[in-house]
C-alpha cells in the first residue's frame, strides 16, 4: 500500500505544479492590465510550486502498476488534494476569499460545478476571473480522462459499459491511456477554439469569447459577468452555447473513436435520449411558461439554452427560469438528476443509467406477467452482463442516499428546506445554481455559512467521483 500511495503522491505533485505553473497566467493577464495585484498571484505560484516541488523530489522514482486499488487511491488524492492546494490566488488575489470559500470555489470549478461565492464579476480583476476559467478548463480534461480511462478500468457504476478497446486490460492501459489522453487534448483543444470564435463571431469581447468557451466545454458555467450569459443581448450568442454545450454533454467516445480509428461508429442510445429529453423539455417550457414571458425567438432561445445549460450541468443562465411560472422550477429541478452522456465532461446521474433503470423495471413487470420466461437486457443492440445493470442501480441509490444526507447536514446547520435539498442536488449533480432565494439562479452561494459551503465542496468532490471510488477508501479490504 505505501507504493501505491508514494506513487499516487508523485503523479499528485507533478499534476500540482502545472498547475502551479498555471498560475502565472493570470498574474500576466494582470500585469499587462496594470493591476497591481499581479505579484499576489505569482506569489501564489511560486508557494504552490515550491511545496509540490519538495513533494515531488521526495517521491521521485515512485512506480507502481495501474491496479484498481491504486487507481481508488490516485483518483482521490487527485480531487481532494488539488483543490486545496491552488486556494493562493483566490486567498491572496483580489478577491480575498476566507479559506473556506475558496475551497468550495476551487471544487466547483475543478468538478465543473459552476456553483460561486464571489460577486461583483463585472468589476472583478481579470486575473482572477481568468484562474476561475482555467480551474474550470483543466478540470474539464480530468474529468474526461477520469470517465473515459480510470472509472470504466475500475468497474465503477456500470462505467465499464463504456471501456474503451484494449482499456480493460492492467498491462495495456497506460500505453492506450496516452493515446486516447492525446486524442482528448486535441479534441478538447479544438472545440474550445471552435467555441471562442463562435462567441466572438456573435458579438463578445477577446476576453469574454475566451473564458466563456474554455467554460463551455468543460460544462463548467463560471461566466465573467454576475448575468452570466443573461448579459449578452444577442441571441445568436445563446445559440452558439447551446450548440457547444450540447456536444460538451456527448460522450467523447465518439470524437476520440473517430479521431483514432475513423471508423463507423454507432450511435450510442444515451445520445439518442440526450436530445429527445432536451426536445420534450423545451416544449413543456414553451407550452408553459407563463407570467410576463412571451414567445419570441429571444425566449425560444432562452428555453433551449436553459434546458441544455441544466441537462449538462454546465450551470449558465440565461433568465432566471424560476420566473418562467409554477412549472419551470419543478421541471428544471428533475432535470437536475439527469446529467448529460456518460464520457463526457457533464455531471449528474448520466443519462445512460436512466436507461438501465427503466430496462430493470421493464423487466421486472414482464417477470412479473410471465415468471419463468428469460428476459436478457441490451443497451441499444448489445446483450450486457447483469453485473453492469447492478453496478449502475447501486450508484443510483448511492447518489439518492448520498443526496439524503447532505440535505440532512445542510439542515442541521440552519438551511431552511429548500435551500438544503437543492443545493446538496447541485454539488452531488455537479450542475451550479440551484432553486430559492438564496441559492437560486439569481444568486450565489456567498450567503451560506462556511461549515455548510466545506459541506457542499466535499459533496461535490464526491459526486464528480461517481461515489463508490470515495466509499472504498473505507473499506478495509483496499489498505490490506
Amino acid at each position: 500500500m505505501g507504493q501505491d500511495f508514494r506513487a499516487a503522491l508523485h503523479v499528485t505533485s507533478v499534476v500540482g505544479l502545472i498547475l502551479a505553473a498555471a498560475m502565472f497566467v493570470p498574474a500576466l493577464v494582470n500585469f499587462g492590465d496594470g493591476h497591481d495585484s499581479w505579484p499576489d498571484f505569482a506569489m501564489a505560484a511560486l508557494l504552490t510550486g515550491l511545496s509540490w516541488g519538495m513533494i515531488a523530489a521526495a517521491t521521485h522514482g515512485a512506480t507502481a502498476p495501474f491496479t484498481p486499488r491504486f487507481g481508488i487511491v490516485l483518483v482521490n488524492m487527485l480531487w481532494w488534494v488539488l483543490p486545496v492546494s491552488v486556494i493562493g490566488p483566490l486567498v491572496l488575489g483580489p478577491a480575498q476569499l476566507s479559506i473556506p470559500a475558496a475551497i468550495f470555489e476551487t471544487a466547483s470549478g475543478f468538478t465543473t460545478t459552476g456553483s460561486t461565492v464571489i460577486t461583483g464579476l463585472d468589476g472583478l480583476d481579470h486575473g482572477t476571473l481568468v484562474w476561475r476559467s482555467l480551474l474550470q478548463w483543466f478540470g474539464g480534461t480530468g474529468i474526461l480522462s477520469l470517465g473515459l480511462i480510470v472509472l470504466p478500468f475500475l468497474n465503477v457504476g456500470g462505467l465499464q459499459l463504456f471501456r474503451l478497446e484494449s482499456s480493460d486490460r492492467s498491462e495495456k492501459v497506460l500505453p492506450r491511456a496516452a493515446a486516447i489522453i492525446r486524442a482528448i487534448v486535441v479534441i478538447y483543444v479544438g472545440l474550445t477554439a471552435a467555441c471562442a470564435l463562435g462567441y466572438r463571431v456573435t458579438g463578445m469581447s477577446p476576453f469574454d469569447a475566451i473564458n466563456h468557451a474554455m467554460t463551455t466545454l468543460s460544462t463548467g458555467g463560471f461566466s465573467t459577468h454576475d448575468a452570466s450569459m443573461g448579459y449578452f443581448t444577442n441571441t445568436a450568442t445563446l445559440w452558439v452555447g447551446s450548440f457547444f454545450m450540447a456536444l460538451a454533454g456527448l460522450p467523447f467516445t465518439l470524437f476520440v473513436a473517430l479521431l483514432l480509428s475513423r471508423k463507423n461508429v454507432r450511435l450510442d442510445p444515451q445520445v439518442i435520449w440526450f436530445f429527445a429529453i432536451i426536445a420534450a423539455t423545451t416544449l413543456i417550457l414553451l407550452l408553459f411558461r407563463s407570467g410576463d414571458a412571451v414567445l419570441s425567438p429571444r425566449s425560444l432561445a432562452e428555453d433551449v439554452f436553459n434546458v441544455i445549460s441544466v441537462i449538462t450541468t454546465t450551470g449558465f443562465a440565461a433568465n432566471d427560469y424560476t420566473t418562467w411560472g409554477p412549472l419551470a422550477g419543478p421541471l428544471f429541478f428533475l432535470l437536475t438528476f439527469f446529467g448529460g452522456c456518460a464520457g463526457s465532461t457533464a455531471g449528474g446521474l448520466k443519462i445512460y443509467r436512466l436507461i438501465v433503470l427503466w430496462k430493470m423495471v421493464r423487466g421486472a413487470l414482464k417477470e412479473l406477467i410471465h415468471p419463468h420466461g428469460v428476459f436478457p437486457m441490451r443497451y441499444g443492440t448489445e446483450r450486457i452482463d447483469p453485473l453492469i445493470f447492478n453496478a449502475a442501480l447501486v450508484m443510483s441509490v448511492s447518489f439518492a442516499g448520498f443526496l439524503g444526507l447532505t440535505t440532512l447536514v445542510l439542515g442541521a446547520q440552519g438551511n431552511d428546506f429548500v435551500t438544503a435539498l437543492s443545493g446538496a442536488l447541485t454539488a452531488l449533480a455537479n450542475v451550479g445554481p440551484g432553486l430559492g432565494e438564496v441559492i437560486g439562479p439569481a444568486s450565489t452561494f456567498k450567503g451560506l455559512p462556511s461549515s455548510s459551503l466545506l459541506v457542499l465542496a466535499a459533496a461535490m468532490i464526491v459526486g464528480r467521483l461517481e461515489i463508490m471510488v470515495v466509499l472504498a477508501l473505507f473499506m478495509r479490504q483496499l489498505w490490506r
